[in-house]
């Protein structure tokens, strides 16, 4: 398979559609702005007018968009990609969504003959750029086998986890923790300055026991100069924070921290954070 349709050019669809390129396929994008478009037409990607038009051009069309809203207008919208589904057709959704709209996508385009994948990516945009992304796919598995070797150009680790709905599941139980995490990290700055302590002491101390991560030596530093640059944008994770909660309260399950996570990025969003980092959320917690 050499040539995939790629609908959503934001900061991860945009790299992830690149590293396709880079690896010798042919890829035909959309996305709703279309100037977005542009960068990847002048390295090679084609244009496409509509989702549908693209989906009918390609075996397999890939989908990275913000929310299950935009999401579902993917696919059920006019000349979406449900009306260019049929026997031999795939569609694989890269985009963070409840398990319940998941399933509806999959159970229409599988009516139509077509074969659907959920593949939600843990990572934000340095791991979308440097094709290091951790994949979380779920669905038809003749399909994952089928774009394995394209998926494995965008992320370094691929799992499998069966029916449809596992990998949006498992998706919003990793950003879950990643919310709580980054607001535990907002308190603790915030707690050490106002005790008088040094911020980038207190991070030399995470950096060098048992709390040592990624996240807090990436973000850390960047919170302290009040470099928030989105990669991965704050309205956006406080969504995976809602759509876990309601995951939560479906099936019964106390989320108490992630509850009180949620609300740290609800106030962020009203202090105007929507499109910075997701880091931002320090300044509600610090303010």
């Amino acid at each position: 398979m050499d040539r995939f349709g790629f609908l959503g050019l934001g900061i991860m669809g945009s790299a992830m559609a690149r590293n396709l390129l880079r690896a010798g396929y042919e890829v035909i994008v959309w996305n709703r702005t279309p100037e977005r478009c542009s960068p990847l037409a002048g390295v090679g990607a084609r244009l496409g007018r509509t989702p549908g038009e693209v989906a009918r051009a390609c075996p397999v069309t890939l989908a990275m968009v913000a929310d299950p809203s935009a999401s579902g207008q993917l696919c059920f919208g006019d000349d979406g990609v449900l009306e260019a589904m049929g026997p031999g057709k795939g569609y694989v959704d890269f985009s963070t969504v409840d398990p319940e709209t998941s399933r509806r996508i999959a159970s229409a385009v599988r009516a139509k003959g077509g074969r659907f994948l959920e593949a939600p990516v843990s990572g934000s945009r340095k791991p979308a750029e440097d094709g290091t992304l951790v994949i979380l796919a779920a669905g038809d598995r003749p399909l994952y086998d089928d774009v394995l070797p394209a998926l494995e150009v965008l992320g370094q680790k691929c799992l499998y986890l069966g029916d449809v709905g596992a990998g949006a599941a498992m998706k919003l139980v990793v950003n879950l923790v990643m919310g709580e995490m980054m607001v535990a990290l907002c308190e603790a700055m915030a707690l050490a300055r106002r005790a008088g302590l040094s911020c980038d002491g207190l991070l030399d101390v995470l950096s060098a026991g048992a709390l040592a991560n990624p996240l807090f030596a990436q973000k850390g530093p960047k919170m302290l100069a009040g470099d928030f640059e989105p990669s991965f944008p704050l309205k956006h994770a406080q969504k995976d924070l809602r759509l876990a909660l309601a995951l939560g309260d479906r099936l019964a399950q106390p989320l108490p921290t992630a509850a009180a996570a949620n609300e740290c990025f609800k106030a962020a969003r009203a202090l105007g954070a929507d499109d910075e980092d997701f880091s931002a959320v320090f300044r509600a917690v610090s303010a």
